[in-house]
């Protein structure tokens, strides 16, 4: 069986999306087999891979609430091991639609269990807010990465979400635990940024990835081009970083495997 990964944190614009795209295709230049759930209505993990809306006929949106088989809704990237369930705006209606499903907030867990021992990692890119296709995602996965940007107002929130997480916790998944908080969008240069790592690794400690994102313009760029920063520049700083992420969280699943 794959390990789920969430990747969640209701602030918009901390880096889940480009934490999905680049830590999958990092993974799967690692030759582990990723799929990529995009559990988003913006539907940025879609278009920062190049999937034209075109080119599929289900999204993770009909798995959820028309039962579409997922197998059926997974479509192939550039990247060998890299797969995607791709997402749309119809996923908008979907929190509204499962209020009247019985286990509503099961329904994404038994889609994903339908096509996990296909692969070594699934990754949630979740929706920034709390609602149910979060509260979905928390409860269908092992983990969750929660990116921290370093910039003003960064731990704003955090208890909110790490609230949340002790709820599902308690109520829906007693599995569920915190792979790690990475932080995104650093600048060596900037006091603020340096003073927000600082505050992290005090409150977190252990929990907290020893690799850091830092602000990158091949980063930035890359979606915009539909392809991960492994394929628009491998040498660039964004694509070292996410691959020294997938090696530590490798490196994890290895710690864990031990125990």
């Amino acid at each position: 069986m794959g390990r789920i990964i969430s990747l969640a944190n209701q602030k918009g614009g901390v880096g889940k999306t480009t934490t999905a795209i680049n830590l999958a295709a990092s993974l799967a230049a690692l030759d582990r087999k990723v799929l990529i759930v995009d559990a988003d209505p913006q539907a940025n993990s879609t278009s920062g891979i190049g999937i034209d809306p075109k080119q599929f006929k289900s999204t993770i949106y009909d798995c959820l609430i028309e039962g579409v088989d997922p197998a059926e809704a997974i479509i192939n990237t550039e990247i060998n091991n890299m797969k995607i369930i791709p997402s749309n705006i119809d996923l908008v209606g979907a929190e509204i639609e499962m209020l009247e499903l019985p286990e509503r907030e099961k329904v994404l867990k038994s889609v994903i269990a339908r096509v996990t021992d296909r692969f070594d990692y699934v990754l949630i890119d979740c929706s920034p807010s709390l609602g149910l296709l979060t509260v979905n995602a928390l409860t269908a996965s092992d983990s969750v990465i929660i990116p921290v940007q370093c910039e003003y107002f960064a731990l704003e929130g955090l208890g909110k979400l790490l609230n949340t997480i002790k709820i599902i916790q308690n109520n829906l998944n007693p599995a569920l635990e915190i792979e790690g908080f990475l932080l995104t969008m650093y600048d060596s240069r900037l006091r603020l940024s340096n003073q927000v790592v600082e505050e992290v690794n005090r409150h977190f400690q252990q929990m907290v990835f020893k690799t850091i994102i830092q602000r990158n313009v091949k980063l930035s760029e890359a979606p915009s081009y539909g392809q991960p920063a492994i394929l628009y520049d491998a040498e660039s700083r964004g694509s070292v970083n996410y691959l020294n992420l997938a090696q530590e969280v490798i490196d994890k699943e290895a710690e864990r495997s031990k125990k």
